[in-house]
């Protein structure tokens, strides 16, 4: 079946207007694509979804090594753009005893927060001052994938 799907795949990217379509027009043409795959029932969604994953691990693997072969520098070529980016310094913060004692202190008060949350009984610091209980808000549910 995975063959079936890389040939419907194949067969809309020949439908399209230019050799090398936009992002724009390959977003739009793949919507149309999997749009009429499921309204027609074609095949389980569960199994297009399989191969799909698949594809994209494929695809994902092959774009970072390639990446990895092209060099530092900026380029223009085939309708991509690519600016290189110097990835700069970064400060090591926890080099210094006040940051992590203040992230210790930050760490305890989200603790502390949370304890209060969860407790019926009011919570109180060690000095005295009662702990609020904090609102909540509600994270993005997901689907994890494995395979």
């Amino acid at each position: 079946m995975s063959k079936d799907l890389f040939m419907l795949m194949r067969e809309q990217e020949i439908q399209t207007q230019n050799f090398l379509p936009s992002k724009k027009e390959i977003q739009f043409s793949s919507k149309e694509f999997i749009t009429e795959i499921l309204e027609n029932g074609w095949s389980d969604k569960f199994e297009l979804f399989a191969q799909a994953k698949r594809m994209s691990e494929a695809l994902e693997v092959v774009t970072t090594e390639l990446l990895k072969s092209l060099p530092q520098e900026n380029f223009e070529a085939f309708g991509l753009k690519g600016t290189y980016r110097n990835g700069g310094d970064s400060v090591n913060y926890k080099e210094d005893h006040v940051y992590l004692d203040l992230q210790k202190q930050l760490k305890d008060r989200e603790e502390l927060l949370k304890l209060a949350l969860k407790s019926s009984n009011p919570i109180y610091d060690h000095e005295g001052i009662e702990v609020p209980k904090c609102s909540t808000t509600p994270r993005k549910s997901s689907l994890s994938i494995t395979f």
